[in-house]
């Protein structure tokens, strides 16, 4: 973006690592570092080793391998306070090293985002807190994308819905409150789900103690001044609880894809040299290049960086995976065109210019076979037999068709051993939107799974019935109360009632130049981002529903009307409905628009609490793109989210939000 936004994302990366490296030149002389694994991707983000070497870090080991040796008098660890596990693992290689090295050690713990009294009882009942030095690293969002941020906490949707804990409510309500001390209070705070009004009360309470000189000790300077935000326009919260379905249905964008098959983490994929082949020189030919990736040996890995720093991927990534194709041919055809160009070149002027394009063709060339490598590995999963069957049983519970017709896909996936998570989606789907299995049929799946994947999955059936993913149908299943003005909370969110309310389904698609988030599923718009729109986009969505003349709340200032005109399709959703609004003082509030200017971008920030899918990142870019070019003002969204970019099915008994983000949109 050329334009300068409210959140500068390169601001958020130099304060974090400021703070790594500060900390790190309090410990003179050379370190060991020690980092628990799920930090290495995000602090890889805004430091790298090199510079980790220039502030004394020799070796870096990981904290569950359980090797870190003696080299170094000093050893820092860097881990979660709130991870239990981890603080256990502290403990013990403290003791191993105090027992079996030469010399006395200096240990030091830096806590991300902060210290705990349950880490220190810990560390204190172990006998080492006495030998430690403890810091906090206040690590809270971290920018992924130019409109995406994460907290990276990937337990977060386990730790919510399955465990009861609210750390992550915490957690999200401090790194929201870091926004508004640097850019303002949010004018509004829009939400729907239960943890989400926890956050947002959290938030208010935050904001109350902070003004009364009594509050948290933040990092950063405080610029709430007791005025809104004049760059922020509006924060809304986005409970994952509220929609389950969504993250259970296959994902059919480019990026959502290569999520399904291989994972993306942190903006990187671990892809199989098989497929993509070593990186070749520059002045490596392509069919050098082929053979590299034919002769690779299998098993072994390569990193593939994933982010908007490829302009190929910048294009692919929420495309819709049938036109994949489509756009890698265009840029292969314009590569050898450029190429090409070259044989024309009359003069030496006409020469230098292409020697000065000649780098990036290389790297776009270099790009383009990663890429059409993937989408080849990725169009084999799509046209198996497995993939199409389960795609077309998704397709028919989403739309409505009867649950019991495709019951016979699904014992079949079973009696050919499909992946177990593949089939525990299909029957959380049903049950999600049919408001549970009957009775029979439950106890014949899950008899079924237990004697085909085995008897230690009943663990993760009961955690299934926790969550309320997989339960039996009850007679008054699918009867919401409203849930509008702080009402009581539904408990079921009602998909039969809000297909029709909020046209979930779409018929007619168009994946080549998409007007409506439906295209990310292929024709089910995701519940979740219609309700971004009920705020976002009120009068184009309503005559979308309704049709053009249908009316409605201009679109300029939606955000400002809150939740009104979908009071109906919000009492079928589970979870309290809220709609805050912060004022403060008038003089600060204009001092604070004089400053900024009247041109200022508004940003709306949307916050996922508990995970999001790489779908529905794309489905909010396509709004803020829609958003871009309609209003008269500019304007931009960012994701924020809480967990991983995917909420994922573990076999393990548990669910873990396999996070990734936090998105310029809505926070």
């Amino acid at each position: 973006m050329t334009r300068r936004t409210g959140l500068d994302q390169e601001e958020l990366k130099a304060q974090a690592r400021n703070d790594l490296l500060t900390l790190l030149e309090g410990v003179r002389g050379k370190k060991n570092l020690v980092l628990a694994k799920s930090l290495v991707g995000p602090i890889g983000l805004f430091v790298k080793f090199p510079t980790l070497q220039d502030y004394g870090v020799d070796k870096v080991f990981f904290l569950e391998n359980g090797n870190l040796d003696s080299s170094q008098r000093n050893v820092v660890f860097i881990a979660r306070g709130e991870k239990l596990p981890n603080v256990q693992l502290i403990a013990e290689q403290i003791k191993r090293l105090q027992r079996n090295a030469q010399e006395n050690h200096e240990f030091h713990i830096f806590w991300i985002p902060r210290r705990t009294l349950v880490s220190e009882k810990i560390l204190e009942t172990e006998g080492v807190l006495g030998d430690v030095t403890l810091s906090e690293l206040p690590l809270y969002f971290i920018p992924l994308e130019e409109d995406v941020m994460s907290l990276e906490l990937d337990e977060s949707f386990a730790q919510l819905y399955l465990h009861k804990d609210p750390t992550p409510n915490f957690l999200s309500a401090r790194a929201l409150m870091t926004i508004q001390q640097r850019h303002g209070l949010f004018p509004r705070i829009i939400g729907k789900g239960d943890n989400a009004r926890r956050v947002a009360e959290l938030l208010l309470r935050m904001r109350s103690e902070l003004a009364a000189g009594d509050g948290l000790a933040m990092n950063g300077p405080s610029s709430l001044a007791s005025a809104p935000s004049s760059t922020i326009e509006a924060l809304v919260i986005i409970d994952r609880e509220i929609d389950m379905v969504t993250p259970l249905l296959t994902q059919l964008t480019y990026e959502g894809l290569i999520d399904e098959m291989i994972g993306i983490n942190c903006n990187q994929a671990e892809v199989d040299l098989s497929i993509v082949g070593s990186t070749p020189t520059q002045q490596q030919s392509s069919e050098g290049s082929a053979a590299n990736t034919s002769n690779a040996p299998q098993g072994l890995k390569k990193k593939i960086q994933l982010d908007s720093t490829d302009k190929l991927y910048g294009q692919l990534r929420n495309a819709n995976f049938a036109i994949v194709g489509n756009i890698l041919g265009k840029v292969a055809r314009r590569l050898d065109s450029d190429y090409k160009s070259r044989h024309e070149a009359k003069s030496t002027a006409e020469l230098r210019e292409f020697v000065n394009k000649l780098p990036g063709l290389q790297a776009e060339e270099q790009s383009l076979r990663i890429h059409t490598a993937l989408a080849e590995e990725t169009m084999k999963y799509t046209k198996s037999e497995q993939f199409t069957t389960i795609l077309k049983v998704e397709q028919h519970l989403a739309a409505g068709a009867d649950p019991n017709a495709q019951h016979e896909s699904i014992e079949e996936l079973i009696a050919r051993e499909a992946p177990l998570p593949a089939v525990l989606r299909l029957l959380c789907i049903e049950s999600c939107i049919s408001g549970g299995l009957r009775p029979r049929d439950l106890d014949l799946f899950k008899r079924a799974i237990l004697h085909a994947y085995g008897f230690q999955h009943l663990i993760t059936l009961d955690a299934l019935e926790k969550l309320q993913l997989l339960q039996p149908r009850a007679t008054n299943a699918l009867m919401i109360p409203t849930t509008i003005g702080g009402g009581p909370a539904g408990t079921k969110t009602n998909y039969a009632s809000l297909r029709n309310l909020l046209r979930l389904i779409v018929d007619e698609v168009k994946e080549q130049d998409p007007n409506d988030i439906a295209y990310v599923y292929s024709g089910y718009a995701p519940l979740s981002i219609r309700l971004v729109q009920c705020v976002l986009q009120k009068q184009s969505l309503l005559s979308f529903i309704k049709g053009a003349n249908s009316g409605g709340v201009n679109a300029i200032s939606s955000a400002a009307q809150g939740w009104r005109g979908f009071e109906q399709a919000l009492s079928q959703v589970r979870g309290k409905t809220f709609d805050e609004v912060q004022k403060g003082e008038e003089k600060a509030a204009r001092a604070r628009m004089i400053l900024n200017g009247p041109g200022e971008k508004k940003t709306v920030i949307v916050f996922f609490l508990g995970g999001i899918t790489f779908t529905e990142i794309a489905a909010l870019r396509l709004i803020a793109k829609q958003e871009e070019g309609e209003k008269s003002l500019p304007s931009e969204m960012i994701l924020g989210k809480c967990g991983s970019d995917q909420a994922r099915l573990q076999v393990d008994g548990k669910f873990s939000s396999a996070l990734h983000r936090s998105l310029t949109a809505t926070e």
